[in-house]
């Protein structure tokens, strides 16, 4: 794996070259970058809320990477956050990039979730996550959950 030094900040689907990155992810199969856009567009989920971020990776001027951190939808509760849209350009993967996203997320979420949880059917996904302390759940909703501290903990 090759690390690669890149800006790692706050964005929106308006972004110089979201366009192009949700063009890739949907010629991969995968819709949820739309699905952002979308949701963005509509106002349903801007990562505005207490706790939430949405995060770019920015190389040369150019977007290759995005993830998101909400407060979890299906949760029930305001303890619990939900990593979301989480995508790296295929030319950037195995550079480290996606672990900075997630490193990054993490590090946010720490600071207001007790755990967090995510969703996700692609295996390379899964031991990125595996590998950041996640592990398989039945909940309903999620895949993946990461226990950070005992709900309504000190912060």
């Amino acid at each position: 794996m090759t690390y690669v030094a890149c800006d790692c900040r706050e964005v929106t689907p308006r972004e110089p070259g979201f366009h192009d990155l949700a063009r890739e992810a949907r010629s991969e199969g995968y819709g949820f970058i739309d699905r952002l856009d979308q949701e963005w567009a509509d106002g349903s989920n801007r990562f505005d809320r207490a706790g939430e971020s949405l995060l770019g990776l920015i190389q040369g001027g150019m977007l290759v990477g995005i993830g998101g951190l909400n407060r979890d939808p299906y949760a029930g509760d305001a303890e619990t956050g939900r990593i979301r849209h989480l995508y790296v350009r295929r030319v950037w993967r195995r550079t480290g990039l996606a672990t900075r996203l997630m490193r990054e997320l993490l590090a946010r979420s720490d600071l207001i979730f007790s755990r967090v949880r995510l969703r996700t059917d692609n295996p390379q996904a899964k031991r990125l996550y595996e590998g950041l302390g996640f592990r398989p759940t039945d909940e309903p909703q999620a895949t993946h959950v990461r226990q950070v501290r005992t709900a309504g903990a000190c912060r």
